[in-house]
């Protein structure tokens, strides 16, 4: 394969993750933001906070569904295909609720068809990543995987900081104040229709993964992928799942809208910093700006020292950051809130951007979307599912963000646990020719 080809699927990966991202943050900065209010209001200040950081949540439970669809027709079928189908899966979902009447319209109907909706975005979500890293990953000549799977990984913070970034232009300039709560969180989620399609162009015109071909070729398709998955390679699945899980749950904490939230509810409606949404809004955005710098430094820096040692560099910045974190951010100033995330990025983009590359180098061709899919999205309920809604929990139990430094360390720990416990297998052949390489006993341990 050609330097162009290669290009031009890293090209599509990023766009195509970036979307799905866009889509996926746009509904947790506005469940931060308005829809606690809109959708959930008759629950009362507090409840409805943990009821609209809850439907952020749920879609997470439904990842493993997606991660399972997507992994056995990946694996049976191609990675391409799964890629372009959870595309219009996210966007479609995206762009309804976009239309969705709130509660003072239709009543309890409306935080339910919201939960349906965002179900369906869990479903595409579960599905996308696997594919996305693989083709990326899978293409990537010899030495250069840590770099060309870091491609997938920027649609993450290129996503938040695209979803950020219009809903401040939306907060702060075309509908400030009263507007943004009546008509102006819809713009940012019917946008993704425009989005949707471009990326469906720029996917349908990449190549298959030659590793499929290969596999295709050769028809050796496992027949239940997801069966021989969890039959020979359980223990794998759960420590790249508890990898993940430690950087999803901190990274939630900007992702996932809570430090919105906390930093610009109004005190007036029971917050405690009140600082204006634009401005908060902007320091995500920034933030964002840093993780993705440190998600491409990770890459490269995967390839060249390996991927374990770049998430121990990564967990060790988490670890440092975790109660500065906070300390800063209730200062009430927006540039040490800029700070403080700014701070935590450079951990989570040391602990993402090697992940690609490890991921597919632990699990065997043959099974390999299904477990990248899978432990993908089980890491993702453990980490970020409800780390916003815990977050608020605690805080409303313990009156402190101390709590919440705490929890963050504990799942960086185990982040950091399971990393050690996980095989670097730099280099690996990657071809269905290699099939016994996978095996469970070289992936886990030194």
């Amino acid at each position: 394969m050609s330097a162009r080809e290669r290009r031009r699927v890293a090209v599509a990966t990023v766009v195509g993750t970036t979307i799905e991202w866009y889509d996926f943050f746009i509904y947790a900065n506005a469940a931060g933001l308005v829809f606690q209010s809109l959708f959930f209001k008759p629950a009362g200040p507090q409840l409805s906070i943990l009821l609209s950081f809850a439907t952020v949540g749920i879609s997470f439970l439904f990842r493993p569904l997606g991660a399972a669809l997507a992994g056995h027709f990946g694996d049976r079928v191609g990675r391409k295909l799964m890629l372009v189908l959870t595309l219009l899966c996210m966007g479609l979902a995206t762009t309804l609720i976009g239309l969705l009447p709130t509660y003072a319209t239709i009543g309890v109907l409306a935080p339910v068809l919201l939960i349906v909706l965002r179900i369906l975005q869990g479903v595409s979500a579960g599905g996308e990543w696997g594919g996305a890293v693989l083709m990326a990953v899978e293409h990537a000549p010899d030495g250069k995987r840590g770099r060309y799977g870091m491609f997938p990984q920027l649609g993450v913070p290129i996503g938040m900081l695209a979803a950020s970034g219009i809903l401040a232009l939306m907060t702060g300039v075309i509908a400030p104040g009263a507007a943004f709560a009546a008509w102006g969180w819809r713009v940012p989620f019917l946008l993704s229709f425009v989005l949707i399609i471009v990326g469906y162009i720029v996917r349908r015109s990449v190549a298959e993964s030659p590793v499929f071909t290969e596999i295709a070729e050769q028809r050796k398709q496992t027949r239940m992928p997801l069966v021989e998955l969890f039959r020979r390679h359980w223990r794998l699945v759960i420590l790249a799942a508890l990898v993940f899980a430690g950087n999803n749950a901190v990274g939630y904490m900007t992702t996932g809208g809570y430090v919105l939230n906390y930093a610009s509810t109004p005190k007036a409606e029971g917050g405690v910093l009140g600082l204006d949404k634009t401005s908060v809004l902007l320091a995500v955005s920034g933030s964002a700006a840093l993780w993705l710098i440190f998600t491409v430094l990770a890459g490269f820096l995967a390839d060249a020292i390996g991927r374990r040692i770049t998430y121990l560099i990564g967990w060790i910045s988490q670890l440092i950051v975790v109660f500065p974190l906070f300390w800063l951010i209730n200062t009430g100033s927006i540039g040490w809130l800029f700070v403080g995330l700014g701070l935590l990025s450079i951990g989570l983009g040391l602990t993402y951007g090697p992940q690609p590359a490890w991921y597919a180098e632990i699990f065997p061709a043959s099974i390999r979307f299904s477990g990248v899919a899978v432990s993908y999205a089980i890491g993702a309920i453990v980490g970020g599912a409800f780390a916003p809604t815990i977050s608020t929990a605690l805080v409303q139990r313990f009156h402190t963000t101390q709590a919440v430094s705490f929890y963050l360390l504990i799942m960086t720990v185990i982040g950091l646990t399971a990393t050690l416990l996980l095989r670097d297998r730099q280099g690996i052949d990657l071809s269905i020719e290699s099939e016994e390489d996978g095996t469970l006993a070289e992936g886990i341990g030194r």
